[in-house]
């Protein structure tokens, strides 16, 4: 079995890589190679920075195509991380709107500037550091992790699903239920950062391993 972090440039690649290494011994590579992406066993899509960039970057390497084929086969399983998680949805406003791989029903939305909790204190955007994740269906990857878990957390934007459907987990920051964790077929996509998230990332990250949708 191979595990192909896809490389377009974006995201914290080797750290996911690594927390991969990890959790198997099976073969984890770092690859923007379209015939190692395709031999692979498992995928995992990664995002990090502005959207506007990630999308950019999947043309300009001309991995879009690519991915668009293996989300549309479903034949094998993927993971998408942080703005790996983003690019799976339809649309988001960051950089005045961006279109995205529309894989899955949804919009990115900004947290408000001016955001505050229950209490009305004002809530720091981005949304940085651990947070408690709420299951909303079980699913394979969340074996293993305790209802309310804590993952670790770095983002301005945040999915709101159009199907609950393919809604799988959320996150309470200020009145907002960021859903951070959306999955459909072989797909599975989280906010938050597993390779950060101590011994429930790791856990995610193994039990995608084994996953076997």
């Amino acid at each position: 079995m191979t595990i192909a972090v896809i490389d377009y440039g974006m995201g914290n690649l080797h750290s996911v890589a690594k927390a991969l290494e990890h959790v198997t011994h099976e073969n984890v590579v770092v690859t923007r190679d379209a015939r190692r992406i395709h031999g692979a066993t498992r995928l995992v899509l990664p995002g990090q920075g502005a959207i506007r960039d990630c999308m950019g970057e999947l043309e300009r390497t001309e991995l879009r195509g690519l991915v668009e084929e293996l989300l549309a086969s479903q034949d094998k399983p993927l993971l998408g991380i942080c703005v790996g998680q983003q690019m799976l949805h339809e649309r988001s406003e960051e950089n005045g709107g961006i279109d995205c791989l529309g894989f899955m029903p949804g919009q990115v939305r900004h947290f408000p500037a001016d955001m505050r909790d229950e209490n009305d204190n004002r809530c720091k955007v981005p949304h940085m550091g651990w947070n408690l994740v709420h299951q909303h269906q079980d699913h394979p990857l969340w074996r293993g992790i305790d209802q309310d878990e804590h993952f670790y957390f770095v983002h301005s934007y945040y999915v709101d699903v159009g199907d609950d459907t393919t809604l799988f987990g959320t996150t309470a920051y200020g009145r907002i239920s960021a859903h951070v964790a959306t999955g459909r077929d072989a797909t599975f996509a989280v906010q938050f950062h597993p390779e950060k998230s101590s011994r429930a990332g790791l856990r995610l990250l193994e039990n995608f391993v084994h996953w076997m949708p």
